[in-house]
């Protein structure tokens, strides 16, 4: 009897260990989850939105497996990520934590804000308005903003929210230095990004994570948490489940 008993626990202990290594496997090759906690991509990306990101889209580094083993210094299967996309990498700050920006600079690029206007390699991007006067939380602020339509060099177009008189108006011109990345959050005026140079830093072709691809889930923090569950229901967002990015 109990020999059954031991050999019972024994292959319950096989399958949990081998469910484990199959999620382990999913997550560091194909999906995973990212939760977005602030409205620094807004009006792309809510704060409560969760969301699926390919780890494949960009080939796999260190930064591709749980805790980031330092086994290699070199990225595998790499492809090149595209002006547009948007994109998760670790912070070159701390090499731990997430973030989520959109891939405006590639290597070798010139990037700069003139009077509010975004230049890339000395040429204004085109940026059309589309909401006037749309009120965008940033931390515990609202931003009265302005969305536009913003069409990037390679014909990528996605929604942009600028304030009238914004943080960053005029900065001095960045060149994006080999195998790095210039990313900016949607929200232009609530992003700590790589116009912070001493915070955020260029990204490196080993710091990206994936490609986000999809809202698999979201609902408003505002409405509802663990301390109003009553909420629950009205703080779903139904119309933005499987929305594709």
């Amino acid at each position: 009897m109990k020999k059954k008993i031991f050999i019972t626990i024994i292959d319950n202990i096989k399958t949990l260990l081998g469910a484990l290594l199959i999620a382990i496997l999913i997550r560091s090759l194909f999906f995973q989850p990212f939760y977005i906690p602030s409205s620094s991509m807004e009006p792309t990306l809510l704060v409560g939105d969760r969301i699926f990101v390919s780890k494949y889209s960009y080939g796999y580094s260190k930064h591709s497996f749980p805790f980031s083993p330092n086994f290699s210094k070199k990225r595998f299967f790499s492809k090149n990520p595209e002006r547009g996309d948007l994109v998760v990498f670790k912070t070159p700050a701390d090499n731990r934590t997430d973030y989520i920006k959109r891939l405006i600079g590639l290597p070798g690029d010139t990037i700069q804000f003139i009077n509010g206007e975004l230049f890339i390699n000395d040429t204004k991007i085109l940026r059309k308005l589309i909401n006037y006067k749309k009120i965008i939380r940033c931390g515990n602020f609202l931003l009265e903003t302005n969305t536009f339509s913003e069409t990037l060099p390679n014909g990528t177009q996605h929604l942009v929210s600028y304030k009238k008189k914004g943080t960053l108006q005029n900065t001095k011109k960045f060149k994006v230095p080999l195998d790095h990345y210039f990313l900016m959050g949607d929200n232009r005026d609530c992003s700590k990004d790589i116009r912070y140079l001493n915070r955020v830093g260029y990204v490196n072709n080993l710091n990206l994570v994936g490609e986000a691809k999809i809202i698999f889930f979201s609902n408003d923090t505002n409405l509802s948490s663990l301390l109003k569950f009553w909420n629950l229901n009205k703080s779903f967002r139904v119309e933005r489940l499987f929305n594709k990015l």
